[in-house]
């Protein structure tokens, strides 16, 4: 398996999202030098070192569950919310309820 030297940036930001926090994809987009947020979901689709790079903790910036394993809906998503909910982060009408677990307040 190949990992760019992008998606190591990407996955290095990732690994530093507390336990119970979330980040948004422009907020590690911002803080590893990227102008894309889509780029950085695409990195995490692929990410094959989860859980360890705990890209279930990456939402989007209007404050929306965000994708999971490459998809948008479905088992895929059921499943990060749930991973979110056993780390006490919660979500509500597909949003995030308590926006104090966003590390990057900027979005």
């Amino acid at each position: 398996m190949v990992v760019t030297e992008f998606q190591k940036r990407v996955y290095a930001a990732v690994s530093r999202i507390p336990k119970g926090r979330v980040a948004t994809y422009k907020g590690i987009a911002v803080r590893i030098g990227c102008g894309s947020p889509r780029a950085v979901g695409q990195a995490l689709k692929k990410n094959p070192f989860a859980p360890d790079v705990p890209c279930h903790r990456v939402i989007a910036s209007d404050l929306a569950i965000g994708g999971f394993q490459g998809r948008q809906e479905g088992a895929a998503i059921r499943r990060k919310v749930a991973l979110l909910a056993a780390e006490g982060v919660r979500f509500s009408g597909g949003r995030l309820v308590e926006s104090g677990r966003l590390i990057d307040k900027g979005g």
